[in-house]
This record gives C-alpha cells, sequence and structure tokens, in this order.
C-alpha cells in the first residue's frame, strides 16, 4: 500500500516525520511530493498511490484519472473545497477532512487580527480595546467555538449564529445564540467568519447583510474568499469610514482595496490560519492516521463525499 504525501506547500520537517512513523507502523509506503511547480508532476506521482494526503493541492477530474489505484483523498485541515468530490465519487475514491486540527491556530489568527484592526494596525494613533463589544461568531464549527473561547478572555459578548448547531451547544459554551444572519449582524459590530464556500454560501457576504452592522463595525474573514461578494463589499465601505475589513484571504481586488481603504483594510500575503507548528503537525498526522484507520478498520466517519 503506497501513501502519497502531494504538498506544494510542504508540511514541516517534523509533521513529515510523524507522518512516517503512522504510515510505516502500519506497513505501508510512504512517498513525498514536495515543493512540485507543474502539474503534471503531480499526475505522474500520484499514478500508483493508493492514498493521497494534501493541503491547499488541487484534486480534480484530471487527477483521478491519473490516479488508477487511489482509494482514498484525505485533506489535513477543515476546508476541502479543493477536491472535486463529484469527480472522487465517480471514481469511487472516500475523500475526507481532519476537522478541528487546525481549529485554535484559525482562531488565534482570527483574534489578533481583531486586535490588530481596532487598534488601527498600529500605526501610533489611539484605538479602541475589544473589551465589552459584540462579537458574532458566524459559523459555530470547531473554529468558531475556539474563537468564543478566546474572545470570552478578551471580556467581549460573544453571539452566534449557526443553522446547523443547536442552541443549547452554543449555551453550554457561553454564548448567545441567534437565529438568522441578519439578526447577528444587526446585533454585533465585530464579526468572525467561519462558514465553508459553498453553492449556498458563495457571495453570500454581501452589502445587504453587512449594511445591517452598527457602527464601528469589523468584518474579520478566516474562512473563504469566495464568501465574499467583494464588489459590494467595496462599495458599502466607500459609504462607511467606519467600516474595517482583515482576512488571511487575499482578495482578487487586493490593490484597489489596499488603495482605497488605507488603515481600514489588511490581508495577509497567503493564507494564515493554519501555519503554526502545531497545526502543521496535527493535521498532517491525522490524516495519516485516518487513512490507516480506513484501510484497516474502513473507518470513513471524517469522510466529505458521498
Amino acid at each position: 500500500m503506497k501513501v502519497l504525501v502531494a504538498t506544494e506547500k510542504p508540511f514541516a520537517k517534523v509533521a513529515v516525520d510523524g507522518i512516517r512513523e503512522v504510515v510505516e507502523k502500519a506497513g505501508y509506503e510512504l512517498a513525498l511530493l514536495e515543493k512540485y511547480t507543474a502539474k503534471q508532476q503531480l499526475l505522474d506521482a500520484v499514478a500508483d498511490a493508493d492514498a493521497l494526503i494534501i493541503r491547499s493541492d488541487i484534486v480534480d477530474n484530471e487527477v483521478l484519472d491519473a490516479a488508477k489505484q487511489l482509494k482514498i483523498v484525505v485533506r489535513a485541515g477543515a476546508g476541502f473545497d479543493n477536491i472535486d468530490l463529484e469527480a472522487a465519487t465517480a471514481h469511487k475514491v472516500v475523500a475526507m477532512n481532519t476537522p478541528g486540527q487546525n481549529s485554535n491556530a484559525v482562531a488565534e489568527l482570527a483574534l489578533g487580527l481583531m486586535v490588530y484592526a481596532v487598534r488601527n494596525m498600529y500605526n501610533g494613533t489611539s484605538g479602541t480595546e475589544l473589551k465589552g463589544k459584540k462579537l458574532g461568531i458566524h459559523a459555530f464549527g470547531n473554529v468558531g467555538r475556539n474563537v468564543a473561547r478566546i474572545a470570552q478572555g478578551f471580556g467581549m459578548e460573544v453571539y452566534a449564529y449557526d443553522a446547523y448547531c443547536p442552541d443549547q451547544a452554543m449555551i453550554d459554551a457561553n454564548v448567545t445564540p441567534l437565529h438568522s444572519a441578519e439578526e447577528l449582524y444587526r446585533t454585533c459590530n465585530v464579526i468572525s467568519l467561519h462558514i465553508p464556500a459553498t453553492a449556498e454560501t458563495k457571495q453570500s457576504i454581501n452589502r445587504a447583510l453587512l449594511s445591517n452592522m452598527p457602527a464601528p463595525a469589523l468584518l474579520v474573514n478566516t474562512a473563504r474568499k469566495e464568501v465574499i461578494n467583494e464588489e459590494e463589499l467595496i462599495g458599502l465601505m466607500q459609504e462607511r469610514a467606519d467600516f474595517k475589513y482583515v482576512t488571511d484571504i487575499m482578495p482578487a481586488a487586493h490593490e484597489k482595496m489596499a488603495e482605497l481603504f488605507a488603515g481600514r483594510y489588511f490581508a495577509t500575503p497567503k493564507k494564515m490560519g493554519a501555519q503554526t507548528a502545531e497545526a502543521n503537525i496535527n493535521a498532517g498526522i491525522a490524516a495519516a492516521n485516518q487513512i490507516v484507520d480506513f484501510f484497516q478498520t474502513g473507518n470513513t466517519r471524517f469522510q466529505v463525499n458521498k
């Protein structure tokens, strides 16, 4: 059994060592394709792989066509929109993610971005504090719960909306449940986004929703670029000098936003949510363990395709 780790953006060495230990202890072979620069390299490498571990790498129909022996692909991280799920199902390949492994790292980044924004991006002027502010968490999954935990330490009032999460789970976390996105945005002047990019959510963070936010408003996006309607966000920020946007997913309109909204807009050069040593290790080793468990027991607990 051959397990391929294909990462254009490699895992840390300690993570690779941990993956190797899990895979080889199970009696399987580990192959590495790191820092590849052409898709053909991935197509060649995956040809004889039985299992595949990726990060932000694209697994589409062409990759799956090339992977004649592939039975499982695991995205080391929570998001999985870089895997063509329909194509995976058509090729009888199980697709999984590793939910929860990056959650604390993303949550800490979200709070770090909040502090950076309310302190005017450390430009030397007088800012505001997070204490006493109303934080709205849009989607109360693993990351959202960690955001709530940390935000409470700052003394924030924490609210959440998640159509798929029972109120009691929020109440148990000392979070006030709200029952629509509109209510969340109308209540809170700081919003932290944790929704996935789906047909339902893409472009859903739009003017109609954002205009509900009381001033001064701060939107923090450590989720996905695609959920933001950039054109409408730009229009709203042009009208509202109180509105700030910070993110670790650089928008398509980054240069325009940086020019128009100096001091109110910030984007990291690349996605930073999971970029900690701990998250890197956790997600990679979790992916390896899930593959071994799948082959040995048939466990498909974290399967994301049908």
